[in-house]
Parts: C-alpha cells; sequence; structure tokens
C-alpha cells in the first residue's frame, strides 16, 4: 500500500555517551514525574477556580437526559452518563486545565438561554439551538447524526411542548451542524411543507465535497481527533473541546431553499426577524452568524467559541485564513449592539455585554497575534516547526480561559498560517524531494545500529522525560520494523505521556489514540458507508463523479479508453463517463452511440452501488437497474474503482 505520511521527520544520531541511565520506576499507564512536571508548569498563571464559566455552563438548566443513545445496529452512539467521572480535582493523568474545560462541556441537558432561545447540549458535539417562532421552533444546527438530532427534538418537546419544526438554519458546512436534519424533518414532508431551510452562500457545494470527495480520509482521521475508540475514563478520552464527544451515526442532508449571500441580510422566519451575517473562508468555507434583534441576543455559529479554534484541524481540512477571522470578529464586535446574551454551537453562551464584547475581543487578538507572528519570524527565515517552538501567546491572551487551546492548539496553528503562505514545503532543498518515510527509516534505524539500538536510545530519552525526542527515534524504527513488539511499546508509552500533558483535548486522543493502535493495530473496519446512505442520496450527481475520478486506480487504467453513459431514472440525468489518459473525465450530456455499456438506474441504487451497501452482481438482477452494451466492459470500467478502506494504519507503515 502506498504510504499515507507525506512528509519525512527529520532525525539527527543520539550520542549515547554521558546519558543519566537511571530509570523511573512508574506503572505503565500512570502520569510519570517529568510529565508532572511539565502539567504543573502549564498552568502557572491560571485561575484554575474562577467560577464564572461554571455559573454560564449551568444557567438555565431546564432537564438533564439519561440512557444511551442507539444507532441503527444497536451500537452506543451517546451515553449520557459516560463522562459523569469528570468532575473534582483532575487526575494525574489528565492537564488541569483541560479537566477543568471538560467539566464545563459535561454540563449537558436542555437550557434556556433568553426568553424564546434554547440549546440543547451534549446530545452531540455541537449544540441544537432552539428558537421560538410563533408557530413553531427554528432548528439552529441539527448535530451529526439523525439518531441524536431526533432523540434532542424528543427531550425538548417533552419539556417546552409538542411544537412542529417551522425552519431551519445550517450555520456552515461541517457535518456536526446539518448531518442530522432527517432526524427532525424529511425529505418528502420538508418539500410538502416548502419548509424555510436557510444556509450561507456555497453550502450545498462545501458540505457534499468535503464528506464525499475526501471523506473516507478525513474520517479515518477523525478517530485520532475525537478519540472515537478511546474508552472514557482518566486516562483516556474526556473531551473533545468542543463539547464531549461525536456521534458516528446516520447522516443526511438537505439543500436549502434559501441562501445567504449577502454580507448582511435580514430573514423573517415563523414570525422571528433575523439578521444574517456572511462570513466565508475562516472557520469555514461556508459559513454565517446572525442576530435576533428582539430578544438581543447573537449566534456566532463557530466563528466563536470557548476555546482557540483550529486553522488547520487534525483530521485534515482546507487551511483556514487566520486573518480574515481575526477580521470577521472585528466585525462581529461592530455589529453587537446592545445585544446582552452570547450563543455559539459548540460549548456554553455568555451573558452581559461587556463580557461578550471581551470575550470576542480576545478571540480577535489571539487570531492577529498568531498570524503576525507567524508572518514576522516567516519573513526572517524561520521554518514551521522552528515558529511553533517560538511562538507564545502574551499574558493578556494566555490567561483568558476562553481562548487557550483545547480544541486548536497554537503550535498546530502556526504551521497552517505558514502553509496558508508558503505551503508545506519549508524552503530547505533537502525536504524537496525527501525519501518515503519508511525507505528514510530503515536506512536511519541501519545507520544508529539496528533496532535494538533505537529502542536503547528511546528507552533513555523516555527515563529522561524527553518524550518528544523518544517519538521521532521510535517513529522510525517501528516504520522499519512494524512487528517489534518493543519498539511499539515503548513509543506507545510515550505517547500516552505527551497525552497527558496535552491542554488541547484533540492532541490528547490523537496521542493516546496513537498508543492504543500500536498495542493493538488500527480497527478492523472504517466507519460504515452505510451511514453515508442518506448524505449521498442528497448529494448532486457531479460530486459522486468527481469522487469517482478520485477513486480510479490510475496504474491500471493506462492504456485503457472506455465510455459508459450513465442515465438516472428518477433524477431525469444523463451522463457520459470516458477514461482517457488513465484519467476518468465526465459531463452532463445525452447518451452517446459508441459507448462501451449504459447504465440505466435510479440514483438510489447508484449510491448504494458507489457506497459498498450494493454488490454489483446483486444490482444487475434489480429492477432499478438495467444495462445495454457490454456488461463485461460495465464490470471492466467499475474494477478500475478503488474502494477506500476507511481503517488505513497511521503510526505503522502503509506499504
Amino acid at each position: 500500500m502506498r504510504s499515507t505520511r507525506p512528509a519525512l521527520i527529520a532525525l539527527t544520531l543520539l550520542a549515547l555517551g554521558g546519558c543519566d541511565n537511571h530509570k523511573v520506576s512508574v506503572a505503565n499507564g500512570d502520569a510519570t514525574p517529568a510529565t508532572a512536571a511539565v502539567i504543573e508548569a502549564s498552568v502557572k498563571g491560571l485561575d484554575l477556580t474562577d467560577t464564572k464559566d461554571f455559573d454560564d455552563a449551568k444557567r438555565g438548566f431546564i432537564a438533564r437526559p439519561t440512557g444511551k443513545i442507539l444507532g441503527s445496529d444497536g451500537s452506543v452512539l451517546i451515553d449520557f452518563d459516560a463522562f459523569t467521572f469528570v468532575a473534582g480535582k483532575a487526575p494525574p493523568t489528565v492537564n488541569p486545565s483541560l479537566w477543568r474545560h471538560a467539566m464545563l462541556n459535561a454540563q449537558i441537558g436542555l437550557f434556556k438561554v433568553t426568553d424564546g432561545i434554547y440549546q440543547l447540549r451534549g446530545f452531540d458535539i455541537a449544540n441544537m439551538t432552539l428558537i421560538e417562532g410563533q408557530t413553531g421552533w427554528i432548528v439552529v444546527d441539527p448535530l451529526t447524526s439523525r439518531e441524536t438530532a431526533a432523540a434532542a427534538l424528543a427531550f425538548a418537546r417533552e419539556q417546552l411542548g409538542d411544537k412542529p419544526v417551522t425552519a431551519i438554519i445550517f450555520t456552515h458546512d461541517h457535518a456536526d451542524h446539518f448531518g442530522g436534519v432527517l432526524g427532525i424533518t424529511s425529505v418528502e414532508d420538508a418539500a410538502q411543507r416548502k419548509l424555510p431551510i436557510v444556509a450561507p452562500a456555497g453550502f450545498m457545494e462545501e458540505a457534499t465535497s468535503e464528506n464525499v470527495l475526501a471523506g473516507p480520509a478525513m474520517s479515518r482521521r477523525s478517530m485520532y481527533q475525537f478519540g472515537k475508540n478511546l474508552a472514557p475514563g482518566a486516562k483516556g478520552m474526556v473531551d473533545t473541546g468542543l463539547g464531549k464527544t461525536v456521534a458516528y451515526g446516520s447522516i443526511g442532508i438537505l439543500a436549502p431553499t434559501q441562501i445567504i449571500d449577502q454580507p448582511t441580510q435580514e430573514l423573517v422566519l415563523d414570525g422571528v426577524s433575523m439578521i444574517f451575517h456572511n462570513m466565508p473562508g475562516a472557520e469555514a468555507p461556508a459559513e454565517l452568524t446572525f442576530s435576533v434583534p428582539a430578544r438581543k441576543a447573537y449566534g456566532g455559529a463557530e466563528i466563536l467559541a470557548q476555546t482557540m479554534h483550529n486553522l488547520l484541524p487534525i483530521r485534515g481540512a482546507k487551511v483556514r485564513d487566520a486573518l480574515l477571522w481575526s477580521n470577521y470578529t472585528q466585525t462581529a464586535l461592530d455589529q453587537l449592539g446592545d445585544t446582552e446574551v452570547y450563543f455559539g454551537q459548540h460549548n456554553w453562551p455568555i451573558w452581559g455585554n461587556e463580557r461578550i464584547r471581551e470575550f470576542i475581543s480576545k478571540h480577535r487578538d489571539v487570531y492577529k497575534y498568531m498570524h503576525d507572528q507567524t508572518v514576522r519570524l516567516m519573513n526572517a527565515g524561520y521554518t514551521p516547526n522552528e515558529i511553533a517552538d517560538q511562538i507564545q501567546l502574551p499574558d493578556s491572551l494566555a490567561s483568558y480561559f476562553g481562548t487557550r487551546g483545547y480544541y486548536g492548539d497554537l503550535r498546530h496553528n502556526v504551521k497552517a498560517i505558514y502553509q496558508l503562505y508558503l505551503g508545506a514545503y519549508d524552503g530547505n532543498p533537502a525536504n524537496l524531494n525527501p525519501l518515503v518515510p519508511k525507505d528514510a527509516a530503515k536506512r536511519y534505524v541501519a545507520l544508529m545500529g539496528g533496532t535494538a539500538k533505537v529502542v536503547q536510545a528511546a528507552q533513555v530519552a523516555y527515563d529522561n522525560g524527553d518524550y518528544r525526542w523518544v517519538a521521532e527515534l521510535l517513529n522510525q524504527a517501528v516504520l522499519d520494523a512494524p512487528d517489534d513488539k518493543s519498539a511499539k511499546e515503548l513509543l506507545a508509552r510515550a505517547y500516552e505521556q505527551m497525552g497527558y500533558q496535552a491542554e488541547s483535548a484533540t492532541w490528547r486522543n490523537s496521542y493516546l489514540t496513537a498508543a492504543d493502535e500500536l498495542r493493538n493495530g488500527p480497527p478492523s473496519k472504517g466507519l460504515r458507508r452505510s451511514d453515508l446512505l442518506e448524505l449521498m442520496k442528497q448529494t448532486p450527481t457531479e460530486r459522486f463523479l468527481e469522487a469517482m475520478a478520485a477513486s480510479l486506480d490510475g496504474p491500471a487504467a493506462a492504456g485503457k479508453n472506455l465510455t459508459l453513459n450513465l442515465v438516472l431514472t428518477d433524477t431525469h440525468e444523463s451522463f457520459v463517463l470516458w477514461i482517457e489518459n488513465a484519467v476518468l473525465h465526465y459531463r452532463q450530456a445525452a447518451p452517446v452511440a459508441d459507448a462501451n455499456a449504459t447504465l440505466t438506474v435510479t440514483k438510489n441504487l447508484f449510491v448504494q452501488l458507489l457506497g459498498g451497501s450494493a454488490g454489483l452482481k446483486e444490482a444487475l438482477t434489480s429492477d432499478e437497474l438495467r444495462v445495454d452494451g457490454s456488461k463485461i466492459d460495465l464490470v471492466r470500467f467499475l474494477g478500475l474503482l478503488e474502494k477506500a478502506p476507511g481503517n488505513f494504519s497511521i503510526v505503522t507503515s502503509q506499504r
């Protein structure tokens, strides 16, 4: 298999002479004294006893859910009791600042934000906001999955009354803000009632391209970022930074009926006057914020959260513009007026105009400081890793909990800023065409005298608490000898310590997931393709064809010239697909006479074929599919498309 590790980790040789060989006596899995020291230093200057955020996180509490939300296969998507352990003093294996944040995110349930505005928190990683209209509920961001959205709305109706959904707002194109829409309405009901569905310009294109085109890789990496396979506990999963956990359930989407494409745009939804602000290209390619003037409320979507955000998520995404983000927060300040409550689609609200202005100003300046200082050092010739090790926030920003790196991280963000301007290449020609990581690892390990010598050197570094160096050394050993148990175990222990030290929940989850996979291997399966069927059914056909083109096995397709007519009977679309120069092309057109085959099929079955939930053999006997021309050529054509496994290795070699 091809390696998915895009860059070589630079190594220098460790001088073994003169090192302290004293071994720290610590049981596997516990925090070491070195970790305790790092944690203690990391929280100096923070007032961990400040209760203002806890007052806000609990304010307006109405009721707390119990039990579990299950997926269609019986798997647990959300366990409302899973994080009850997050209370009291931080254990030695969790950074106290992250522990405090995790306790705040553990305040789950239904809350009243202000008259006519409610939030459901803890049903998923995002919040579902309900705005009371004249006849029903305006639903803002219906969570990630059908199951969690349905449970949240049902819980709200139990407490507040059984009112219909009268409008839906998607604040942006990330799946945790739209994926559960079919849990609060159906495609048929939305169409029949002409339900207003509001979204920012570009929403449908961005939502479907991210989740269909790059979905397999992004979903696999999201398991690290969100700690999907980590057990909740003081040595495992405690938070995600934005909320408790992600519900990996059934994801759907509905096309917007009203687009916000102006900088400021007013709409009246179910009798409620709302002012929308279009803010694309920062936290998401397509995003809006809004205010409800009559209720003196401002909805910040995900432009603002109770944490520093990501400019480049660990899961992967398009790089985000820190300067534009900072400018948007200044715009939010300018739009604030006499607002008395701010609420976002993650974390908890803030009350009081002065406190809201402080909150927004801090975010504005965090993104601007990161941007300006990265560019300053970049222009002085520093590389991304060097800049990441140099930049620290000034005390006025570092001491403010609402902008600390619980989800994003300063070190990762400055690398994203560098990448936005100069790309990932650092200018050193040694990194212009580096060896594949596994090949480089083999040579480094040989130069150092073999795996045993590398493990010996790494053990010395581990005993000295130098875990970053342990990771660099043993990454080489594990890439070279992925079956060496001693190398993998010591690397896992180093990752554990770095996870315990991390203030960022996403870094902690990534380190601890890596440790788990070094010991137990990657997951046996990726995310279930069947959970994406509802999303794919509503996705424009062009997105599927783009994904098909990106899954073509180029070397296998070399020299093959095949043409396929694709006719979708239920959507009345017709496309011509052809392979030329090992590239899959498509255009919307009537069937051509010289095609190798014509596939006439419903979009529903076509989606199932591409998603892997229906096999070609069974599909060929279905009434929803007809093949004219050569069935053999059709099979040859489809056989050139690779199916991404979704469970590829990350911390061991791909080849």
